[in-house]
């Protein structure tokens, strides 16, 4: 395995939007300086862009610098975007977020769908 989830110390995701394009020393860089955090401690970094349906991990080993770069076909990340701030994750907030589901505790209204029978009826498609 790539990274030993079990050797994690803590896993810590960057709230907001991180250009992407960045690479490790930058995304170190931003650890370091804007949240006070140590990059060389073993703890995962994981930050995302403007488009939720991708991000950014960074991960220290102890011999080096690991970024993983994950993009999902279905489905988006709900990232808190409404903060500069670095917040620590459990293991279960972590498997949460890379499900789809929201680390919040919260309940989201049922949206209906847009079809309805009448507009399926109009279009023939009944």
């Amino acid at each position: 395995m790539l990274i030993d989830l079990n050797r994690i110390t803590q896993i810590y995701l960057v709230c907001g939007k991180t250009d992407l394009r960045r690479g490790i020393d930058s995304l170190a860089t931003i650890v370091q300086d804007q949240f006070q955090l140590d990059p060389y401690c073993q703890n995962l970094y994981l930050f995302c862009g403007t488009r939720k349906d991708r991000f950014k991990a960074l991960y220290w080993d102890g011999d080096g610098f690991i970024l993983l770069y994950k993009r999902f076909e279905n489905g988006r990340l709900q990232w808190p975007t409404n903060e500069n701030a670095a917040k620590a994750l459990s293991n279960t907030q972590l498997i949460q977020l890379l499900t789809g589901w929201s680390i919040k505790s919260t309940v989201h209204p049922v949206v209906p769908p847009k079809k309805t029978l009448a507009n399926r009826e109009r279009s023939g498609k009944v």
